[in-house]
């Protein structure tokens, strides 16, 4: 289990552990299949971890060790063009961003059994439409979510030479969710396919013109990633307050440049996460 480092300071919520938790690529729903009628509004707050068991794993692990063997930084990842593993484990730390994040996240009610949503993870901010399908207890939502990964809201690196910094992109996802709900709405249990893909660079934004360089600029890196899993998650409570648990997992493939090496990297992740729930 490989954790990022820490992030910028991000929304005044997350409850005080927004800025000691961090900013992993993990993006959970926390919220069941069923949409809220018109007006009612959810807010949430909790916690995920993005976590990159076998392969993934692995590549992080190999870049990690040649940088614990380069004390100053200086040599690595070395001379462009070179040093694959070191490549491998720079697009895990960007791309597939392992780590823990804090979720913060409101949703609203529009009528005709469609619902939007907002929601923060710390690397970046996820806005969402769905609609849902209900036949008594059950329901069957379709959803569209779209992404970006806000440029200067982590600071420092697993790796140096990787620039969390600078790091910016934007995505779209698909989640299809089958849900029930008990009388009453105290509890509700959901799942269903996920999938989708985004697009990160490492690289300084600047308004100045291309041709004047201030400091250093990062290792350029950019990275193409898609996956597609599954999502399971319940959600029990009382009146306006309920607790939210979700798990997902998800197959990761990743293509990219970075250090003017071409690379792929692909693998597994799990995405457990957890939120307490408001609905007024």
């Amino acid at each position: 289990m490989f954790f990022r480092a820490r992030c910028a300071p991000g929304l005044a919520l997350a409850l005080l552990a927004a800025n000691a938790i961090g900013c992993g690529g993990g993006s959970p729903l926390l919220h069941p299949a069923r949409t809220l009628k018109s007006g009612d509004v959810r807010a949430a707050g909790g916690v995920s971890a993005h976590v990159v068991p076998g392969s993934l794993g692995e590549d992080l692990r190999r870049a990690r060790d040649i940088a614990a063997r380069d004390a100053t930084g200086t040599s690595s990842p070395g001379e462009p063009g070179q040093n694959p593993d070191y490549a491998k484990g720079a697009l895990v730390t960007a791309a597939i961003a392992p780590g823990l994040a804090p979720f913060v996240g409101a949703r609203v009610g529009i009528g005709n059994a469609f619902e939007g949503g907002l929601a923060y993870t710390g690397r970046g901010v996820r806005a969402d439409m769905r609609r849902s399908f209900d036949d008594g207890p059950y329901s069957l939502s379709l959803g569209l979510g779209v992404s970006t990964a806000l440029y200067g809201r982590q600071q420092g690196s697993t790796l140096p030479n990787v620039d969390l910094g600078a790091l910016h992109g934007y995505g779209a996802d698909v989640p299809i969710l089958f849900g029930w709900e008990s009388l009453n709405g105290l509890y509700s249990v959901w799942a269903g396919p996920r999938g989708g893909f985004e697009w990160v660079s490492v690289e300084t934004l600047t308004s100045e013109p291309k041709d004047i360089t201030i400091g250093r600029s990062p290792v350029r890196l950019e990275a193409t990633r898609w996956y597609a899993g599954g999502v399971v998650g319940i959600a029990t409570g009382f009146n306006h307050v309920h607790v939210a648990l979700e798990a997902a997992v998800a197959y990761q493939i990743v293509n990219g440049t970075y250090n003017a090496y071409d690379v792929g990297i692909r693998g597994l992740t799990i995405t457990p996460a957890s939120a307490v729930w408001g609905t007024f």
